[in-house]
C-alpha cells in the first residue's frame, strides 16, 4: 500500500476527471449566458461557476466522503427504493432523456448546420443525427481502446483550439459588451446559478467519482483519508481548468451580439466565432474536433445507461439495453436543440435540489451518526418542493396554465418560502430540517441509515 500519490498522479487524474466533465455539450451553456448577461456579464458568471464547477467538485469528494461503493447505494440511505429512483432517474437525465441527445443536436448545430441550405435544417439534423447516434450504437455494441484513445487526443486538442480562439476573443473581441437582457437584468446571480443546471456536471459527478476512487485506488492508495485528500486535489485540478473555459466562452459570447446577433442557443456562437477569427478553416477544424468529442461522449452516456439499468434488470441484455437507449436518444434528438434544453429544464428543476441537499447530508451525516430520520426528512421536503418547481417550470415551457392542483400549493410556497421566486425556495427549508431533525437525531439514538463513515 502506497502512502501518498505524486503530483504528476494528481495531475493524471485530474485531467481524466477534466475530460469526463468536458463533454463538448457544455460549451454552448456559458456562451449562452454571456450574450444573454451582457453587462452584467460576471455576477452571473459567478452563479454559473457556482453550480457548473463548484457542485461537481463537492459531488466528487461527497462520494469519496461517504464511503459509498456508488450513487444508488449512498441515496438509499433515503431509502432502498429512493436510491433506485433517484439514481435511475439521473441516469436517465444525464443519458437518453436529454444530455447524450444534446451530444448529437450540439454537433450539428455547432458543425453541419452552418453549411446546410436555409429550409433544410430540420432535414439536416435527422440524417446526421441518423449516422451520429448508429455510430454512437454500433461503439456501445462493441467497447473498444479506440474510443478511449481518441478521447486522450480529442480533449487537449479541442482544449488548446478553443484557448487559442478565447485568448484571441479576449484581447481582440468582437465587439462591445452589449445590454443585458430578460432574466439578467435583475437577479443576474440567480439565473446565473440556475443556468449552470444544464451543464449536469453536478449529477454526472455522482457517477464519475466511482471512476475517480478506483483510478486512485489503482496507484495502491487504500486509506480512507488518503482517498479522500486525492479525490479533492485531483477534482479541484479538473474544474479550474473548467472554469477557466467556461469563463473565456462566456466573455467571448458578451461580446458577439453586435456581431453574431442574439441566438437561442449557444450553439451558432461559437461556430461564428471561429468563423469571424479563422475563417472556414478554423470553423471547419472546430466542427469535426467537436463532432468527434460529442461522439465519444454519447458512446460513454450510452454505454453508461446501459451497464446501469442491466445491473437492475439482468434479464435484459446489455446489448438490447444498447439499441434501446441509442433509439431513445436519436428520436429525442430530433426534436432539436433549443427544445431538449428548454424540456431539460423542468427536469432539472426536480432534480437537482435533491442532489444538493443530497451532497449537503453526506457531508454532515457524522454529526448526526447517519440517522435516517434525517435523510427521510429532508429528503422529503425537498422533493416536495422540487417537484412543484419543476411542474411550473414544465407549464411555463409549454406556455399553458398552472394545473389546478397545484395553485394553491404554489400560492403557499410563494407567500411563506425565502428564495422561492428566485428557484431556490427549497434551500431554507431543507437546512432547517437538517438542523431540527439532526438534533432530535443526535439526543433520541434515532437508528443510522449506514454505519459507513
Amino acid at each position: 500500500m502506497r502512502d501518498k500519490i505524486s503530483v504528476s498522479a494528481y495531475v493524471a487524474i485530474g485531467f481524466m476527471l477534466f475530460a469526463l466533465f468536458f463533454g463538448a455539450g457544455n460549451l454552448i451553456f456559458p456562451a449562452q449566458l454571456g450574450q444573454y448577461a451582457g453587462e452584467n456579464l460576471w455576477p452571473a458568471v459567478i452563479g454559473f461557476l457556482i453550480t457548473g464547477v463548484g457542485l461537481p467538485l463537492l459531488g466528487v469528494v461527497a462520494i469519496a466522503f461517504s464511503g459509498s461503493a456508488n450513487l444508488q447505494e449512498l441515496s438509499s440511505r433515503v431509502h432502498p427504493v429512493y436510491g433506485v429512483f433517484f439514481t435511475a432517474l439521473l441516469y436517465l437525465t444525464i443519458g437518453p432523456f436529454f444530455a447524450a441527445p444534446r451530444t448529437g443536436t450540439v454537433a450539428y448545430e455547432v458543425g453541419i448546420m452552418p453549411f446546410v441550405p436555409n429550409g433544410s435544417e430540420q432535414t439536416g439534423l435527422l440524417i446526421f443525427t441518423l449516422i451520429f447516434f448508429a455510430i454512437t450504437l454500433i461503439f456501445s455494441l462493441y467497447p473498444a481502446k479506440i474510443v478511449d484513445n481518441v478521447g486522450k487526443i480529442l480533449a487537449p486538442a479541442l482544449v488548446l483550439l478553443l484557448a487559442i480562439l478565447l485568448i484571441v476573443a479576449i484581447f481582440n473581441p468582437m465587439g462591445a459588451i452589449g445590454e443585458a437582457q430578460e432574466g439578467y437584468i435583475e437577479g443576474a446571480f440567480v439565473t446565473g446559478f440556475l443556468e449552470g443546471y444544464n451543464t449536469m456536471d453536478a449529477l454526472a459527478s455522482l457517477v464519475f467519482a466511482i471512476i475517480v476512487i478506483n483510478a486512485i485506488k489503482a496507484l495502491g492508495i487504500k486509506d480512507k483519508g488518503q482517498i479522500l485528500s486525492a479525490a479533492t486535489k485531483s477534482g479541484f485540478i479538473a474544474i479550474t481548468l473548467l472554469g477557466a473555459i467556461y469563463i473565456g466562452i462566456a466573455i467571448l459570447g458578451a461580446g458577439s451580439v453586435g456581431s453574431l446577433g442574439l441566438f437561442d442557443n449557444g450553439g451558432p456562437v461559437l461556430s461564428g466565432a471561429a468563423s469571424h477569427y479563422f475563417g472556414n478553416v478554423g470553423s471547419l477544424l472546430l466542427a469535426v474536433m467537436i463532432i468527434l468529442a460529442c461522439l465519444t461522449t454519447a458512446i460513454g452516456l450510452v454505454t453508461a445507461n446501459a451497464e446501469y439499468f442491466n445491473t437492475l434488470f439482468p434479464k435484459i441484455s446489455y446489448k438490447v439495453l444498447v439499441v434501446f437507449f441509442s433509439t431513445i436518444t436519436f428520436i429525442v434528438a430530433n426534436f432539436g436543440l433549443t427544445n431538449i434544453i428548454s424540456f431539460s429544464v423542468p427536469v432539472l428543476m426536480f432534480l437537482y435540489p435533491l442532489a444538493i441537499v443530497l451532497i449537503i447530508l453526506t457531508f454532515l451525516s457524522p454529526l448526526f451518526n447517519h440517522a435516517r430520520i434525517v435523510y427521510v426528512a429532508t429528503i422529503g421536503v425537498t422533493f416536495l418542493i422540487s417537484i412543484f418547481d419543476g411542474l411550473k417550470t414544465l407549464t411555463d415551457t409549454l406556455e399553458i396554465a398552472d394545473f389546478a392542483f397545484m395553485v394553491p400549493v404554489l400560492d403557499f410556497y410563494e407567500s411563506f418560502l425565502p428564495l422561492y421566486n428566485q428557484g431556490l425556495g427549497w434551500l431554507a427549508p431543507a437546512l432547517i430540517v437538517i438542523l431540527v431533525t439532526g438534533i432530535i437525531a443526535k439526543f433520541t439514538g434515532s437508528a443510522a441509515a449506514t454505519e459507513t463513515n
